[in-house]
Formats: structure tokens, C-alpha cells, sequence
């Protein structure tokens, strides 16, 4: 059984940072594609990063560009989500996602965590 579970998120103001860590356990499985989705309340769940295996190629949503930084660590076997500059409108329950491509990821994750509640105060 594959698990995501997601750790590091909370209540921060505008502002401020806070980092996400997603651990992947379990059976091996194809996570060339990692990243992170969010979903605001009363809206649909929204692509936010993606990387590939090797870390060099990676892709984020517009709104989160120059703001957010995303990386991979494999020997903890983790991805990180680095999030700056935080606005309120990041409040979210961001979720851990993997694909076998980064590509992919955006579209159809193959797997997902639980999610963890990111909160941004005014």
C-alpha cells in the first residue's frame, strides 16, 4: 500500500512562510511526477507544483510563481513545498500528489495524501 502523508502546515500571517513536507511510504511505486494540489473552501481542487525525478525540471501554477519553491529530497524520500510571501488567499488544504510524470500529475494523480490545512491571516 502506497501512503502521502503530509506534514508542516498551520496558521501564519500575511506574510510569513511555512514549509510542507510530503513522506512517501509503502510498496515502491512510479513517482517520477511529485507536487501538491490545494483546495479552498467552497472551490475545486487546484494544481499548485510539480517536479520530476531528477528535481531540474519543474512546473508551478501562476498565482503561486516566484513565491513558492518546490524540491525533492531522495534519501528522506520527501517532497517539499517552500512557501513564501503568504497571502490569504493561500488558505487552503493542500494535498501531496504522484504521477508518473510531472505532466501527468497535473491532470490524473495516480496517488494522494491526506492533506494538511494551511491557514494565512490578514
Amino acid at each position: 500500500q502506497v501512503q502521502l502523508v503530509e506534514s508542516g502546515g498551520g496558521l501564519v500571517q500575511a506574510g510569513g512562510s511555512l514549509r510542507l513536507s510530503c513522506a512517501a511510504a509503502g510498496r515502491p511505486f512510479n513517482s517520477n511526477g511529485m507536487g501538491w494540489f490545494r483546495q479552498a473552501p467552497g472551490k475545486e481542487r487546484e494544481f499548485v507544483a510539480a517536479i520530476s525525478w531528477s528535481g531540474i525540471s519543474t512546473v508551478y501554477v501562476d498565482s503561486v510563481k516566484d513565491r513558492f519553491s518546490i524540491s525533492r529530497d531522495h534519501v528522506k524520500n520527501t517532497v517539499n513545498l517552500q512557501m513564501n510571501s503568504l497571502k490569504p488567499e493561500d488558505t487552503a488544504v493542500y494535498y501531496c500528489a504522484a504521477a508518473p510524470t510531472p505532466a501527468l500529475l497535473q491532470k490524473t494523480p495516480t496517488h494522494w495524501g491526506q492533506g494538511t490545512q494551511v491557514t494565512v491571516s490578514s
